[in-house]
């Protein structure tokens, strides 16, 4: 029996994935209008005779664990599905919070699906249960109330944690990391218009947190330990130019600050940093980076060097054992973003459904450039893959036009790397671009400039 085809719509924006016949009016991520997504049609693979009696637990209900769920029901109509959460709110989008923390959307807003969608797919949706160990060799999950459940396959997607550095007085109260809807909702109660808060990180989250809690008023101080504000996404060039579009919001940035101690009561109340500096403040936000939450992986004797180890088909060292999103290093990379965590979800789920015996229908996840886009300071940013030249043979063409910068990078004859910063209008053409890997060769010959490439964008 041939499985009837299903029509997704992806955002070429943040990737998010639609299923339907016709693409919504409007990303829940990211905000990008319909004429953003694009048509795809996937044939569905054959039922295994096997799926029909399949239990799947998934250990994490972010945009992986949910995603591996989607995948899974498509894949295995009949089988059994548990998808376990540790927190209390139904699955939401990690990636919305800080439009939450800025008011642009509201609590319901955030989640991912309503409570009645995991009912209707017969996903077995169980929040606030703690994952304390994995017995492999018995495929049973033991929780924190002495429960346990039993599995015939298993997807880890158990995400990451803030990583808060080593800093004294870090224990103090207001001093937060944002990473959950309680997080959020407690940065919220924290700060109020006219109070001061401290913004430790100057990455895309540390940037969305101060500049969410600037648009209600707050006066924040963002502390970058780098040369530059984004040191991932940005060159030092488009840095500056960043900086000043920043600031120009009301937010303070001191870059090269190297964080020494938190003072204060029972409170936070200075920041002291190494170079004697003391800034006032009610409250700091902690945006140093994330880790994997791998250590109930690692005890179970899974392999797992900085996340849990796996191959192209996202299985560990377990063969009925698949991992997703922050929690999984694959080809020494942790991606720790929205995009590769729903495409590593989707694809585990559905190999989880199919196990390693089912030849012919597992699917592979690849190396995905790396792309960033800017939400809640109302600048329009874009960036993707290498940022930097990396021998004499790499073409480098850039500049700012109309007070916007534009930065891309070609090697081997192939667009690699990109910035748009003030006007991102072309970020789906350099996207796909980027990703189709298409020979630039002619427009090179002709020695473009940045209105050059802009053109040959417009035609894609």
């Amino acid at each position: 029996m041939t499985a009837k085809p299903t029509v997704s719509w992806v955002c070429s924006v943040c990737g998010y994935v639609h299923d339907g016949e016709e693409p919504p009016e409007e990303c829940p991520v990211c905000g990008a209008d319909r004429s953003q997504f694009e048509r795809e049609v996937e044939q569905a693979a054959p039922a295994s005779p096997a799926q029909n009696s399949l239990k799947v637990l998934i250990a994490g209900a972010g945009i992986a664990g949910v995603s591996a769920a989607e995948a899974l029901r498509k894949a295995a109509p009949e089988a059994e599905i548990v998808l376990v959460s540790n927190e209390l709110s139904l699955p939401y989008y990690r990636l919305n919070l800080t439009r939450y923390l800025a008011g642009e959307i509201s609590a319901d807003q955030l989640e991912i699906h309503p409570a009645g969608w995991y009912a209707e797919q017969r996903i077995d949706l169980r929040l606030g249960a703690h994952l304390e160990t994995l017995d492999l060799q018995q495929k049973a999950a033991h929780f924190r109330d002495q429960s346990q459940l039993s599995f015939d396959r298993l997807v880890l997607a158990m995400g990451s944690s803030p990583y808060v550095p080593p800093v004294r007085g870090a224990e103090r109260e207001n001093v937060f990391s944002l990473r959950t809807h309680k997080d959020a909702d407690a940065i919220l109660s924290a700060f109020q218009g006219g109070r001061r808060c401290i913004c430790v990180g100057g990455g895309l989250l540390g940037l969305e947190t101060a500049g969410a809690l600037a648009r209600r008023g707050v006066f924040v101080t963002i502390l970058e330990n780098q040369a530059w504000l984004l040191p991932r996404q940005l060159n030092p060039a488009a840095s500056r130019l960043f900086q000043v579009m920043v600031e120009a919001l009301g937010i303070k940035v001191i870059t090269f600050a190297r964080l020494r101690e938190l003072t204060g009561d029972s409170r936070v109340r200075r920041a002291l940093l190494e170079n004697g500096d003391s800034l006032p403040t009610e409250g700091v936000v902690f945006s140093a980076g994330v880790r994997s939450n791998a250590a109930i992986a690692r005890q179970a004797g899974l392999d797992v060097n900085l996340g849990v180890l796996v191959d192209d088909h996202l299985q560990t060292s377990h063969p009925d054992v698949f991992a997703a999103g922050d929690l999984c290093e694959h080809r020494a990379v942790l991606y720790g973003t929205w995009q590769p965590a729903q495409l590593q979800g989707a694809i585990a789920g559905h190999n989880a459904a199919y196990g390693s015996a089912y030849g012919g229908v597992l699917r592979t996840f690849g190396s995905v450039p790396r792309s960033n886009t800017l939400k809640v300071l109302g600048i329009d940013l874009f960036s993707i893959g290498k940022l930097a030249a990396e021998n004499a043979a790499d073409v480098v063409v850039e500049g700012e036009r109309d007070g916007n910068y534009l930065f891309f990078l070609f090697q081997e004859d192939r667009l690699t790397g990109a910035i748009l910063l003030g006007d991102a209008s072309q970020s789906v053409q350099v996207k796909k671009l980027v990703e189709l890997r298409q020979d630039c060769g002619t427009l090179l010959a002709a020695n473009p400039q940045v209105e050059d490439v802009l053109d040959y964008l417009r035609q894609i």
